[in-house]
């Protein structure tokens, strides 16, 4: 219980104020417990980020086990399961603020390196290439159709974490960025 309160709070605070601007007494702090009692559970701010950034990626390869029927459906029952996600846990939010922060220079290399290890844009695009096969998905070069739809959750996720106030959009409207046009 207690590493995951650690970890919850050492998210929001790199997401809030940065990596390089978050110090382990900050996190320690805001908990109400010492820094050696931090240190017990991670022995740095650098091991703390890492298992962070590695629980990121788990969520981030989970897509890929996604069961679907046409690859339309893929894109649609992706979008829902990360909008339940971050209904159910709003930290789901600040993770995907953190491991888009985590692939930037300025994080320490291996962390950057772990985080950069998942593409889901170049996953994505296959399946963008299957369904403009079968004619659900709009023409386009695939590559390009997943950066901008993943572009688009990446913004609505980080739009949420500081206007939560304001309903997340219906999935069918990020969908329609790939869904083929009617005639």
């Amino acid at each position: 219980m207690r590493q995951k309160q650690i970890m919850l709070k050492a998210l929001e605070l790199f997401v809030t104020k940065g990596f390089t601007e978050t110090k382990i007494a900050d996190i320690a702090e805001s908990l109400g417990i010492s820094v050696g009692l931090l240190f017990h559970y991670y022995e740095s701010k650098e091991a703390l980020c890492k298992s962070l950034v590695e629980m990121g990626l788990q969520a981030a390869k989970r897509p890929e086990k996604i069961e679907y029927d046409t690859p339309l459906d893929y894109f649609t029952k992706t979008i829902e399961g990360l909008f339940s996600a971050a209904r159910e846990q709003p930290w789901v939010f600040q993770m995907f603020v953190l491991m888009s922060q985590a692939r930037r220079p300025g994080i320490p290399e291996d962390i950057r390196q772990l985080a950069l290890s998942v593409d889901q844009t170049a996953f994505s695009a296959e399946i963008i290439r299957q369904g403009q096969e079968r004619g659900e998905i709009r023409e386009g070069e695939p590559t390009a159709l997943a950066f901008a739809f993943w572009c688009s959750v990446q913004g609505i996720m980080e739009q949420h974490l500081i206007t939560p106030e304001y309903p997340l959009p219906d999935v069918e409207w990020i969908t329609a960025i790939l869904k083929k046009p009617e005639v």
